[in-house]
Order: structure tokens, then C-alpha cells, then sequence
């Protein structure tokens, strides 16, 4: 009795590291999402900005005033690949994007609800088992 006792401690634990797992992933997807909305934000207030000052991000925190001399975007698609975009074109590849990381999402989601049926169940069994060795 103790060792399935310990085997469905050692089962739980699992389950509960596999669903904190999931939900950093899932947090993670989130953040992604929100910052793939915040630049499609960015991007519509560059349309029609053409010779405007405007504050462009040398790094972290830190921007330098400058001037825009074209909406052509170079953009990076990979693998150190940078290809030039116009501004509705680099729209649609974040909308893209953003379609990729709401499906992942819906999967993670699933998943965790899947994986929270599997603990309901083993506890259910759990007691079922303790029920009938009484």
C-alpha cells in the first residue's frame, strides 16, 4: 500500500510540474502576442511618416531623434536573413505570426486542461482504491 501510495504522490508531482510548465510556456505566448500587437501598433503610426522626426531605439531604453526618409522596412525573417518589407507587408507576417502563437495557445490550453482531467482522475481512482481496501 505505502509503494502505490508513493507511486501516486510521485504521479501528481509530475502532472504539477508538467502544469507549471505549460503555464510559463503559456505566459510566455502571451507576452509574444502582446508585444507582436504593440509593434502592428507601432507600425500603423508609421504609415504616412515619411520625412517626420520620430525617436528610434538605439537600445535599451535609450532612443535617438531621427528622420524618416522611407517606410521601407528591413526585417528580420531568420537566420540572420534581413529582407525589405513595406509597412502592410510586415503587417500581414505579424498578423501571421500572431495567428501561429493563438493556435500554440489553444494547444497549451488543451493541454493543461487534459492534464488537469488526468490528476482529477488519478485522485479519483485514488480514493475508489482506498474505498475497496477498507
Amino acid at each position: 500500500m505505502e509503494q502505490d501510495q508513493q507511486e501516486i504522490i510521485f504521479k501528481l508531482s509530475m502532472f504539477e510540474q508538467q502544469m507549471q510548465q505549460l503555464q510559463e510556456q503559456l505566459q510566455a505566448v502571451e507576452e509574444r502576442i502582446i508585444d507582436l500587437n504593440s509593434l502592428n501598433i507601432g507600425l500603423d503610426e508609421l504609415k504616412e511618416s515619411c520625412g517626420k522626426e520620430i525617436l528610434a531605439p538605439v537600445g535599451r531604453g535609450m532612443f535617438v531623434k531621427a528622420k524618416l526618409i522611407s517606410e521601407d522596412l528591413i526585417v528580420n525573417i531568420g537566420g540572420k536573413n534581413l529582407v525589405k518589407k513595406n509597412i502592410p507587408d510586415a503587417q500581414r507576417m505579424i498578423e501571421e505570426q500572431i495567428q501561429k502563437l493563438e493556435d500554440m495557445k489553444k494547444e497549451m490550453n488543451e493541454m493543461l486542461e487534459k492534464t488537469g482531467e488526468e490528476i482529477t482522475k488519478t485522485i479519483r481512482e485514488t480514493g475508489e482504491t482506498g474505498k475497496e481496501k477498507q
